[in-house]
């Protein structure tokens, strides 16, 4: 009798995204060390391509199972239930990298000097330009959180409105960013503040990169009316995964450019 019962949940098709993906990452990394290295940008950009190409590609596999009917709510429920482990995950992940940097610069080694920032590195002033990216990156929090809020509420028009002003604040900052590594007169070989500072901001850039583009797909759908005031599963995801991002910016502005470039 259980085998007649109907299952709430579905087995997904064989899909390529995920192994394509994980490559792309791979070669992302590596182009993007080798650009602040003094190198090409070649095999960073090819990276780039390949990792939209493929986040599209499996987004949209995601979105045509929603489209099917598949994300019941029990699937619904499970999704959420993954996007906040994925997102704790994240934080463990990130909290690594900032273990690491207080470990450096609370008790500089003799081999940088016995002070932080280590001898010969020059920090980027924290009310210039990274200021300005603290500020870009908030202001799209405010706008996303708009967004959710008329969403919830069934204004579709300002939701649209708010989403559209996220997505160009979080490709401004992206812009931002590299203006600020190439104003940097340190690379990730200049001792253990190079490798950390490219490190952080490196990885976080990539996020800010992957919810640009989930913030995108969700405007699709929203022009495309495929939301409703009850059912905005991908919209809700990605926003979260939003304010994550900017919760991390912050934390990485106070310790790494502010506190960890001046003491």
């Amino acid at each position: 009798m259980l085998s007649n019962m109907r299952n709430p949940f579905h087995l997904v098709d064989m899909s390529p995204w995920p192994f394509l993906l994980s490559i792309s990452v791979v070669c992302l990394a590596v182009g993007f060390v080798d650009w602040i290295s003094g190198n090409s940008l070649v095999l960073f950009l090819s990276a780039m391509v390949l990792f939209l190409m493929g986040l599209f590609q499996w987004l949209r596999d995601v979105v045509r199972e929603s489209n099917q009917g598949w994300h019941t709510s029990y699937v619904a429920g499970s999704i959420r239930l993954g996007m906040i482990l994925f997102i704790i995950s994240e934080i463990f992940f990130f909290f690594s990298f900032f273990f690491a940097f207080f470990s450096c610069s609370l008790v500089p080694g003799i081999e940088v000097g016995g002070v932080w920032p280590p001898v010969g590195i020059v920090s980027l002033n924290p009310f210039s330009l990274p200021l300005l990216n603290t500020a870009v990156l908030l202001g799209s929090g405010v706008s996303v959180t708009w967004c959710h809020h008329a969403m919830f509420c069934g204004n579709r028009m300002d939701a649209t409105f708010g989403l559209i002003i996220s997505i160009l604040l979080g490709c401004y900052f992206t812009f931002l960013q590299v203006c600020e590594y190439m104003e940097c007169s340190f690379t990730i070989a200049d001792s253990v503040y190079g490798s950390l500072f490219y490190v952080m901001t490196g990885f976080h850039g990539v996020h800010v990169i992957l919810g640009s583009v989930m913030l995108l797909v969700g405007l699709f759908r929203l022009v495309n009316h495929e939301f409703s005031s009850e059912r905005y599963l991908g919209l809700e995801v990605s926003i979260w995964y939003w304010h994550f991002v900017d919760v991390v910016w912050i934390c990485l502005y106070l310790c790494v450019y502010w506190w960890g470039g001046s003491i």
